[in-house]
């Protein structure tokens, strides 16, 4: 894959702030990577029936929060005493937003593993579990292509993302359709098809997250915020 022009981070006199920035970017990693696991988690239990595993993801959630508070003030202690500027500003600015959309993903995975436990209490839903399926595999590739834009700075990839998005807009749709028709025909199961309506929601949302956290490496690499931006002036920002 073609090599960023200005990817390199961490190039300075100062080796404190190498490793400093450095750092920052292992220990987004991780978050990201506990996030995933939670995620993840979260649909098996909700499709295996396992409390077990749904006490866990929400239990887990504790932890993402006190990480995402630790990652703000070590950004903010870098922002102090080191006080970077251009891309290392862009870097340290772009991780604190980051940041909170996985926390957020986070919240996602805390709520799926909420509906879990309330269907394996009331039983499973007639319907739903093979978009949930579907749609948990798309947002969840996204989430893992945007962690690795990230680790390895490339926009092109993250660019890729942003054009997921829209199919998983458009996954939810129909699968929202599909669970409504079948209500309509069997009025005695609404209440747990509405709780895997709930499922897709949060999925759905956490593919918006995944596509925020792309939005925030193009801007790293290539300076230019592309948040609200249609993705074909995206393309033609990347391709410079």
């Amino acid at each position: 894959m073609k090599k960023e022009k200005d990817d390199v981070y961490g190039d300075h006199i100062s080796h404190q702030f190498n490793d400093d920035l450095s750092a920052l970017k292992s220990d987004f990693l991780k978050m990201g990577g506990m996030v995933e696991e939670q995620l993840n988690n979260a649909v098996i239990a909700l499709i295996d029936s396992d409390g077990n595993l749904a006490d866990e993801v929400r239990a887990k959630d504790k932890v993402v929060d006190r990480l995402e508070i630790e990652l703000d003030e070590e950004a903010t202690r870098i922002i102090a005493r080191r006080q970077p500027a251009a891309r290392d500003l862009r870097l340290v600015i772009s991780v604190i937003k980051m940041v909170a959309d996985l926390e957020r993903v986070g919240d996602e995975a805390k709520k799926i593993a909420k509906f879990a436990l309330s269907l394996a209490a009331e039983g499973q839903a007639p319907r739903g579990y093979v978009e949930v399926r579907h749609i948990a595999n798309l947002v969840s590739v996204m989430l893992n292509d945007a962690l690795d834009a990230f680790a390895r700075l490339d926009s092109e990839q993250a660019l890729r993302i942003m054009k997921e998005d829209k199919r998983v807009d458009e996954e939810y749709q129909a699968a929202t359709r599909t669970l409504v028709t079948f209500m309509m025909e069997d009025a005695r199961n609404i209440s747990r098809c509405m709780s895997v309506m709930w499922v897709l929601r949060a999925l759905e949302r956490v593919g918006d997250h995944a596509c925020n956290l792309a939005e925030h490496v193009i801007f790293m690499v290539k300076g230019e915020d592309v948040r609200h931006t249609p993705v074909e002036e995206a393309e033609k920002i990347v391709g410079r």
